[in-house]
């Protein structure tokens, strides 16, 4: 067992543009309570050989595992990864729609964490208060997460707060994601290139290619399907041969309880579905991850394909894969989008309702409309913007610069809608209002669909729409019942744009 540091004294060095440079942090203490559970975990990230579609390449593991280790806990544990950098670059682990509550020094992004040096470690400690549901970590820095480096986090609920659905009798952790034979170091130099990225190579599933056998399943029996899109840039639509998805939870937030044959489920996010194996198990079954809003004559061989094993199955499956939604049909992703509402009747991690938050009832305090753009050349080069920017990330991490007031590292200037003025590289922040609340409205002008992540918070989608954005567009707004969720998708302007009203605590 491994006993953590200190909890007010941090050392991490990291290399920036400027070079290696040791910095010492002395940060807040943490809030942890005596009677919350501590579990440690202590991780070696590494290179690995593994051929997911058929020949031999380098991946990120995680002791020796691709993908990386389940991170099981439970609400309001404490938990402590100590994790070991074996790579040859530096590292950042990130957990994806984990709140951090008041404290965000263990976020795992750069702004809030010094990287984790090549043969060095550094001991993630944090509180999953108040949370349950399905999540994910992966690697934040340079283009990693392409080579893999990430895993599954489930954060179950106390045995005091009751679940909105009765026990699985089994629980599968499913990550499905694009993937490229090319290594993520290549990958990266051709996005600073100014390329763009090609079709990749192929949809893997938990680390395979197609045709898989994905888990021996039980007649009759119902099992809670977590999946998580860990690619990097393609949105997916996920389905099951011949069964029902019943939605109950995504990202942390229990859900009106339906069923689909088929989910959309973009870059970043994570859904559960419990699917009972009511079949008669005359053969196996598909499960097909397929790509979304792209040229499908030019992406036909990128469908993921697993196999779903009944126990008493008499045959392998057959016939054609289940047929993915049109992909002409520019309503179906926007109405299914808009029919995934929370279960405010249900608890959450505490005991009192999720819908007692009256979110419809706030007063707003900050209103940003934050466009994106093809990207367009910048000194040079060719860069993404928000608003006309596009971020430079200083060699000062932002949280160590506002933490001891260090001068001219940023500037908190975002404009809060498009300016008119040449676009330009900046290290522009968003100035918060202290326990405020804040609506943003994403308005995507780019030709392809974007995911939107808050990282370390959670925020309300109460809606989205065709067209432009307006003053008369908040008419529209679902003030009840928006689920709370850390990532959102925006589709590009052939299409729609995305209307988002959404609320967090700055």
């Amino acid at each position: 067992m491994h006993t953590p540091a200190p909890p007010n004294r941090r050392c991490c060095f990291t290399s920036s543009v400027c070079g290696l440079f040791l910095c010492l942090l002395l940060l807040p203490p943490r809030i942890c309570f005596a009677g919350d559970p501590y579990v440690f975990y202590d991780w070696t990230v590494s290179y690995l050989t593994a051929s997911p579609l058929g020949q031999k390449q380098q991946v990120i593991g995680i002791n020796g595992q691709f993908p990386g280790p389940i991170l099981n806990v439970t609400t309001n544990w404490n938990v402590v990864v100590n994790v070991k950098n074996h790579l040859d670059e530096p590292l950042l682990l990130t957990w994806n729609g984990i709140q951090q509550r008041k404290n965000s020094w263990q976020d795992g992004v750069l702004g809030t964490n010094c990287p984790i040096p090549a043969g060095w470690n550094w001991t993630y400690q944090f509180q999953v208060k108040d949370q349950i549901g399905s999540f994910f970590y992966f690697p934040s820095l340079s283009f990693q997460r392409a080579a893999g480096g990430y895993g599954g986090i489930i954060v179950n609920n106390r045995e005091v707060i009751a679940v909105p659905f009765g026990l699985p009798d089994g629980d599968i952790n499913l990550f499905v994601g694009d993937w490229y034979t090319k290594s993520h170091k290549d990958l990266r130099e051709d996005i600073e290139d100014g390329k763009n990225l090609q079709v990749p190579d192929g949809i893997l599933m938990n680390g395979f290619g197609p045709y898989r056998f994905l888990n021996v399943l039980k007649t009759g029996k119902t099992y809670r399907f977590r999946v998580h899109n860990v690619g990097i840039s393609t949105s997916l639509n996920f389905r099951i041969q011949n069964h029902n998805l019943l939605l109950v939870e995504t990202e942390g937030s229990y859900t009106v309880q339906q069923n689909y044959t088929n989910m959309d489920i973009h870059v970043g996010q994570s859904y559960s579905f419990l699917v009972t194996m009511d079949q008669n198990a005359s053969s196996d079954y598909y499960i097909v991850a397929s790509p979304r809003d792209v040229n499908l004559s030019t992406w036909n061989k990128a469908s993921g394909v697993a196999i779903l094993h009944y126990s008493n199955s008499q045959g392998p499956a057959s016939g054609p894969l289940p047929d993915p939604p049109n992909a002409y049909d520019t309503f179906f992703s926007m109405n299914q989008a808009r029919s995934i509402r929370s279960n405010v009747s249900a608890g959450a991690a505490r005991p009192n309702p999720q819908g007692s938050f009256k979110y419809g009832e706030i007063t707003v305090t900050d209103v940003y409309v934050i466009t994106n753009r093809p990207a367009e050349m910048i000194n040079g080069k060719w860069l993404t913007t928000l608003n006309g920017i596009s971020y430079l990330q200083p060699s000062t991490p932002l949280k160590l610069a506002h933490e001891y007031s260090v001068p001219g590292v940023y500037k908190l200037d975002f404009p809060n809608k498009m300016m008119n003025r040449p676009s330009k590289m900046d290290t522009s922040l968003i100035n918060g209002t202290f326990k405020g609340f804040t609506e943003i409205i994403f308005q995507n002008n780019d030709t392809t669909v974007q995911s939107y992540h808050m990282d370390g918070y959670a925020f309300f989608v109460v809606g989205m729409d065709y067209g432009v954005w307006t003053e008369n567009s908040r008419g529209t707004y679902n003030k009840w019942d928006g689920v709370a969720r850390s990532t959102i998708q925006s589709l590009h302007y052939r299409y729609f744009q995305e209307l988002g009203l959404l609320y967090w605590f700055t």
